[in-house]
C-alpha cells in the first residue's frame, strides 16, 4: 500500500516563473502539485522511459527517500535501470555536485529554506533533488513524484527549477481516537504516508481513555485502546516519514471515560462526570502517570494536555475555590501546576486555547513556555481576536481549524475550506508557528476515509502563504484539482461529484442527528416542514453525485483509495435516504389523511386500500424506509472496518437496528390496520401531527 495515493498525486497548483504571483492561479498547461513550491520555472515535459536513482552521500534518511522515489516509478510501470535512464540524484546542499548545480542554475538554499526546504533542478542531463536536510531532500522527492505524469510508455516528467519552503513550521492533523473509531494500525501507517506526501510533519492522536497505561490500566477497554507495542510500531514508521507524533492525553476535562469508575471518584470534580479537580491529593499523580509514560514512548519535543471545554469546573468539588478566586484563575494556576508536575520530562506542553474566550485576563498566569492551540471551527470575519491573548502575553501557538466532519454524514467540505484558509492566514500574518487541522467524532459515527478533503486543504494552508486576496482563487482550484490529486481520477467526475454533495448540504440539514431522527415526531415533523421545498433538489444533486462515482468505480478499477471512494458515496447515499425518508414520511402522512377520509366510500374502497399498501404493503414507504437504514447498515460497516478496529462498531450498529425495526413495525401496524378495516370498515383517525397512530393503534390490538 505504500505511496500507492501519492503516486497520483502529480496534480494541483503552481507558479510558473513568477514566485509573487499565487501559486494557485498557476497556467493550464503546467504541472499542478500540492502543496504549490513558491518558486517554480516550469519548461517543457520530457519521455521518461526509464529511470536511475543515486544517493551519492549514502545517508540512510535519503536512501529512504530514494526508496520511495524508485516505489513510485516502478507502480507507474517506468523501468529501473543504469543504461539510457533519466539520472535522478538526491543530494545535501554541501556536496560538491550540488553546490555546482546551485550556481549554474543562479539558485540558492537560504536561512528560511534550511531546515525543510528544497531545489529540483530537472533538465535533459538528468534531475537533482537538493536539500540541506533530510526533511528538505524527502519534501523535494514528493514535489518530484508529482512532476512525473502518465505511466509506462508514456510517462513523462517537467523540467525546470523548483525552490520551496513552508510558511508554518509544524503542518499537523489532530485526529480523534476517543469517540468511537479506532482506527488499525495498518490504517495509521496509510495516513502518516498520505500526510507525508503532503508534507504534513505532525500527527497528533487525541486520547481520552484509549491509550493503555500499565499503571492505570482499567480505563482501557479490551480492543478499544492504542498497545506500548502499536505506539512503538507507529512512531518508528513516523520517524521515518518526517512526523513527529504529538500524543495528546486529556489531563483535565473530557475524561468521563476515566471517571466513570469508582476507583477515581475522589480526583473528579463531579460524580460520574467529566473533568478532573484542582486540589485533590490523587488529581496530579494520575496525570503525571500518563504523561510520564507517554514521554517514555513518544520521544518527540511535546506533549499535549488538552484542557478544552472545562465546563464541569467549579460545580463539584472546586466550587468553594472558583467562587472565592474566579473560575478562570482556577483553570490556569491547574495547568501551571501541571506544567510544573511534568517539568522532570522536559517537554514543552501544548494545551487547547479555549480559556481566552472567558477569561483574557487569566491567560497571564500560564506558563510563558507552553503552547496555546487557539481552536475555531467555524466562520469568524475576523480570527485574530483567537490568537492575540496568547500573542500579547509572548505565548507561542499554534491554530486549530477544523475539517467540519463532526456529528455530519458526510464532512462539509466548503465550511472546511473557509474556515482553514481564514484562520490559518491569520495564524500566519500573527506569528503562529504551526497549524493543526481537528477531526472529530462527536457521536462515535466518524470515517477518516471521508475527511480526505479537509484534511490536505489544511496540508496545502500550511504550507503555502496565504492572503486574503487569493483565498477564494484557491479553494476553487483545489476543488478543481482534489479528484485527481488524490483519486488519480482524470476525468473529473470525483471532483464534480464533491461538488454536488456541497451543493445538496446547502439546502438540507445533513446532520446525524437528522439522519436518525423520527419524522413522525414533532421534531420530525418541523424538520420535514423547513426542508421540505428543498428535498427534491437535494435529492438530485447527491444522486448525480452517486452516478460520478460509480462512474469512477467501474470505468477506473486501477484507481488510488478505493477505501477512501466507497466511504465517499457512501456519505451520498446517507444524504439521499435522509431527503427520500422525509419526503416518504409526508407522503405517508398524505395518504393516510385521504384513506381515512375514503374509509366509509364504497365507491372508492379500492383507492382507500391503494394508499393503506402505499404505506406498509410489500412495497410500501415504511418498508422503502426500513431497506435503506438496512443497506446502509451493510455499507457503514463495511467502511468502518475498512479503517477501524471492531471496537465500537455495534454501538452505532445498533441505531440501524432500532431504527429499521422501528420502521418495519409500523409497516406492520399498517398492514392490520388496513385488514382491520377490510372487516370493520373502521380505522383510527390521524395523529394531531397528521400521522397515523401506529404506535398507540399496535398497543391497542396488543
Amino acid at each position: 500500500m505504500q505511496n500507492c495515493h501519492s503516486l497520483r498525486s502529480f496534480l494541483l497548483c503552481l507558479s510558473v516563473g513568477m514566485s509573487a504571483v499565487s501559486p494557485l492561479l498557476a497556467q493550464s498547461d503546467a504541472p499542478r502539485i500540492l502543496p504549490a513550491p513558491r518558486e517554480l520555472h516550469a519548461t517543457a515535459t520530457e519521455p521518461i522511459g526509464a529511470a536511475y536513482v543515486t544517493v551519492p552521500g549514502k545517508k540512510p534518511e535519503d536512501e529512504f527517500a530514494a526508496e520511495q522515489l524508485r516505489s513510485s516509478f516502478k507502480l507507474r510501470g517506468i523501468p529501473q535501470r543504469a543504461n539510457n535512464a533519466v539520472r535522478i540524484t538526491l543530494l545535501r546542499a554541501d556536496a560538491a555536485e550540488a553546490k555546482r548545480l546551485l550556481a549554474d542554475n543562479g539558485l540558492h538554499l537560504d536561512g528560511p529554506m534550511q531546515a525543510e526546504g528544497y531545489v529540483i533542478v530537472a533538465d535533459k542531463r538528468g534531475i537533482a533533488v537538493i536539500g540541506d536536510t533530510a526533511a528538505g531532500v524527502f519534501y523535494g522527492v514528493q514535489t518530484l513524484k508529482q512532476m512525473v505524469e502518465g505511466s509506462g510508455a508514456n510517462a513523462k516528467v517537467w523540467l525546470g527549477t523548483v525552490r520551496d519552503w513552508p510558511a508554518m513550521k509544524y503542518r499537523g492533523i489532530d485526529d480523534d481516537l476517543s469517540r468511537g473509531p479506532l482506527p488499525t494500525l495498518a490504517f495509521q501507517k496509510h495516513q502518516l504516508e498520505v500526510f507525508s506526501a503532503y508534507k504534513v510533519n505532525v500527527y497528533s492522536p487525541y486520547f481520552e481513555n484509549t491509550v493503555q497505561y500499565p499503571g492505570n490500566p482499567l480505563p482501557a477497554l479490551p480492543g478499544g485502546a492504542m498497545s506500548p507495542e502499536d505506539v512503538k510500531e507507529l512512531v518508528a514508521y513516523a520517524q521515518q516519514l518526517h512526523i513527529t507524533i504529538v500524543p495528546e492525553q486529556e489531563a483535565f476535562g473530557h475524561l468521563h471515560h476515566v471517571l466513570e469508575y469508582d476507583k477515581y471518584a475522589e480526583v473528579a470534580e463531579t460524580p460520574n462526570g467529566n473533568v478532573l479537580a484542582p486540589g485533590q491529593p490523587g488529581t496530579l499523580p494520575l496525570i503525571t502517570n500518563w504523561f510520564t509514560q507517554l514521554a517514555a514512548e513518544f520521544p518527540g519535543p511535546f506533549l499535549h494536555v488538552g484542557a478544552d471545554e472545562t465546563f464541569d469546573l467549579g460545580t463539584g468539588r472546586t466550587k468553594e475555590d472558583v467562587d472565592k478566586r474566579g473560575l478562570g484563575t482556577v483553570y490556569a494556576d491547574f495547568l501551571a501546576q501541571i506544567h510544573q508536575q511534568l517539568e522532570p520530562l522536559h517537554r514543552r506542553l501544548l494545551f487547547w486555547g479555549d480559556v481566552a474566550w472567558s477569561d483574557e485576563a487569566a491567560v497571564q498566569r500560564i506558563p510563558k513556555d507552553m503552547i496555546a492551540v487557539p481552536w475555531v471551527y467555524w466562520h469568524e470575519d475576523n480570527y485574530d481576536k483567537n490568537i492575540l491573548p496568547f500573542k500579547k502575553t509572548g505565548i507561542e501557538t499554534w491554530v486549530a481549524t477544523g475539517d467540519a466532519n463532526w456529528s455530519m454524514q458526510y464532512p462539509l467540505g466548503e465550511n472546511a475550506m473557509d474556515n482553514i484558509a481564514g484562520f490559518t492566514e491569520s495564524g500566519q500574518r500573527l506569528g503562529s508557528t504551526g497549524e493543526l487541522v481537528t477531526v472529530w467524532n462527536d457521536d462515535g459515527e466518524g470515517l477518516f476515509n471521508q475527511d480526505w478533503f479537509g484534511v490536505l486543504f489544511g496540508a496545502v494552508a500550511a504550507w503555502q502563504p496565504q492572503s486574503p486576496a487569493t483565498a477564494a482563487a484557491e479553494k476553487t482550484a483545489y476543488q478543481d484539482a482534489f479528484g485527481l490529486q488524490f483519486y488519480g481520477d482524470a476525468s473529473g467526475r470525483i471532483d464534480e461529484a464533491e461538488k454536488e454533495l456541497i451543493a445538496a448540504q446547502k439546502v438540507i440539514d445533513t446532520s446525524d442527528k437528522v439522519f436518525w431522527l423520527d419524522p413522525w415526531t414533532f421534531e420530525g415533523q418541523a424538520a420535514l416542514e423547513k426542508m421540505r421545498p428543498n428535498l427534491v433538489s437535494s435529492r438530485q444533486h447527491v444522486e448525480r453525485a452517486i452516478e460520478l462515482i460509480q462512474m469512477v468505480e467501474q470505468s477506473q478499477p486501477d484507481r488510488a483509495e478505493k477505501d477512501a471512494l466507497k466511504a465517499m458515496e457512501l456519505g451520498a447515499r446517507r444524504i439521499d435516504f435522509t431527503a427520500e425518508k422525509f419526503e416518504l414520511a409526508g407522503e405517508m402522512s398524505d395518504a393516510y389523511r385521504k384513506a381515512y377520509a375514503l374509509r366509509s366510500d364504497k365507491k372508492h374502497s379500492t383507492e382507500a386500500r391503494e394508499l393503506l399498501n402505499s404505506i406498509g404493503g410489500m412495497t410500501g414507504r415504511c418498508d422503502d424506509i426500513r431497506n435503506g437504514y438496512t443497506l446502509l447498515k451493510s455499507l457503514y460497516s463495511d467502511a468502518w472496518l475498512a479503517e477501524n478496529r471492531p471496537f465500537w462498531l455495534g454501538n452505532v450498529q445498533v441505531r440501524y437496528d432500532v431504527a429499521a425495526q422501528l420502521w418495519h413495525k409500523r409497516s406492520m401496524a399498517m398492514q392490520a390496520i388496513e385488514q382491520e378495516w377490510e372487516k370493520t370498515g373502521q380505522m383510527p383517525a390521524p395523529g394531531t401531527l397528521g400521522v397515523p397512530l401506529i404506535e398507540k393503534h399496535t398497543t391497542d390490538m396488543e
